[in-house]
Order: structure tokens, then C-alpha cells, then sequence
């Protein structure tokens, strides 16, 4: 069996995504890539995730093309393609329709940075990208779905570790499967408070620059400094 490492990796992240609560049925799904083969190990398409095991991952190359598995891999495998090719040092990507955040992507709205927490993770909004034109929807859906979120990166800083699809839902990435779901698990939950302090406060004002960049540079960038410094072994 090919990849069994990241298999066991894509199918922890999925069903992280289940435990979050993040996704319904067999709604959402999370990927992996192996740079130095060139393969991408994702989730089956319509299999319930209390079924998965890590043989039914499917291995595709970065073309589509199915490499190993019997079953049909998820159908946004090509939106996750274009991601891999257009971001070099993401090493997974999730996609779920997470209430609260699937509620900024329909109202196409990005998320300001209303305080801290969301500056831990974000430099800045969670954008959301334009809305897709007709003859992009009827032609190559996914694929166009990967390069409408490409599109809306290109303005950003790398400070980005997820995106709204305009009336469609969240996409999130990191450096491996497990940490794009952990991306997913926090996009929610920024979402879901944002949701509130706009509840609250119809005028609430998005955090000030300093103290924006104070809390994303503490965890982000060579000059980190929370959290425990790992030594070589």
C-alpha cells in the first residue's frame, strides 16, 4: 500500500473534522501531499465517515490521475490540485461547510479581525474570494473553485492559512493534513465570534495594526517566542 504513513494522516484529519463537529453525513474533506513522490492521498467521495479506514484513501498524482484506491476519490479533488501546485509549502488542505463560517462565505463577507484570538492565526480578515461567473460554474467547477481562491490570494500575505468560497464554504491548509483541520477547527470559531460581535456591536471596529501584528508575530515568523523552543536531538 502506497503512502500508508500519510493515509493514516489524511484519515485522522477527516475524522478530526467529525469530532469539531465540523462537518455533517459525509459532507467536507481533508487531503495530504507527498512533495518528494508527487502524490496526493484524499478522502473517498460519499463514504461515511465512520466507515474510513486508511486503504480507502485514494492516491492520485497532480494530475488527477488515480495512482491507488478502488473507489472514486472526493469530488473536490481538483479544487485541492490547484492549491497544491499554486502553494508549494502547504503539505495539507481541508474543506468543510462549517455553519458559521459557511454563513460569512454565503453572505460573502470576509470575517474582520475583531480581537486577539483571531489575530493568533489570521494577518489579517479571512477573505473570501469573488463569486464564480456562469460559464465558470458550468465548465470546470472545482478546478475554477481552486483558481477563484488562488486569485483572491494573490493580494494577501502568507499570513493566510484559509479562505470563504463565496456562497460556497471555508478551505483552510497548513503544513500537513492534521494542522489544515486544526486551521478548520479555528476558522469556525472565528466565525462563530465574529458572528456574535457583530450580534453585539453593528459597529464594532476590526483590532488596531499594532496590537493585530503583536499577536500574529508572537506565534508566526522568526521572531516567535510563544510556546516551547524544540532542541535537536
Amino acid at each position: 500500500m502506497l503512502l500508508g504513513n500519510l493515509r493514516h494522516e489524511v484519515l485522522e484529519a477527516n475524522l478530526e473534522l467529525v469530532r469539531r463537529g465540523l462537518v455533517l453525513y459525509t459532507f467536507g474533506n481533508a487531503s495530504g501531499i507527498s512533495r518528494s513522490d508527487g502524490f496526493v492521498v484524499i478522502k473517498p467521495s460519499g463514504v461515511p465517515y465512520e466507515n474510513l479506514k486508511p486503504e480507502h484513501m485514494v492516491v492520485t498524482d497532480l494530475d488527477g490521475k488515480i495512482v491507488e484506491g478502488d473507489l472514486r476519490p472526493s469530488s473536490d479533488l481538483p479544487t485541492h490540485l490547484v492549491l497544491y501546485k499554486a502553494l508549494p509549502a502547504i503539505g495539507g488542505i481541508a474543506h468543510t461547510h462549517s455553519e458559521y463560517a459557511t454563513a460569512w462565505a454565503q453572505a460573502r463577507r470576509p470575517i474582520p479581525c475583531f480581537g486577539t484570538t483571531h489575530a493568533d492565526y489570521f494577518h489579517g480578515p479571512v477573505p473570501v474570494t469573488e463569486g464564480m461567473t456562469d460559464g465558470e460554474i458550468e465548465g470546470e467547477y472545482e478546478k475554477n473553485t481552486g483558481l477563484a481562491i488562488v486569485a483572491a490570494l494573490k493580494t494577501l500575505d502568507e499570513g493566510t492559512p484559509g479562505i470563504l468560497v463565496a456562497n460556497h464554504g471555508p478551505f483552510t491548509w497548513g503544513r500537513d493534513a492534521v494542522a489544515a483541520a486544526h486551521n478548520a477547527a479555528i476558522l469556525e470559531s472565528l466565525a462563530r465570534m465574529a458572528y456574535f460581535t457583530t450580534t453585539l456591536n453593528q459597529t464594532a471596529e476590526p483590532i488596531g495594526r499594532a496590537l493585530h501584528d503583536k499577536h500574529y508575530f508572537r506565534k508566526h515568523g522568526k521572531d516567535a517566542y510563544y510556546g516551547q523552543v524544540r532542541e535537536a536531538i
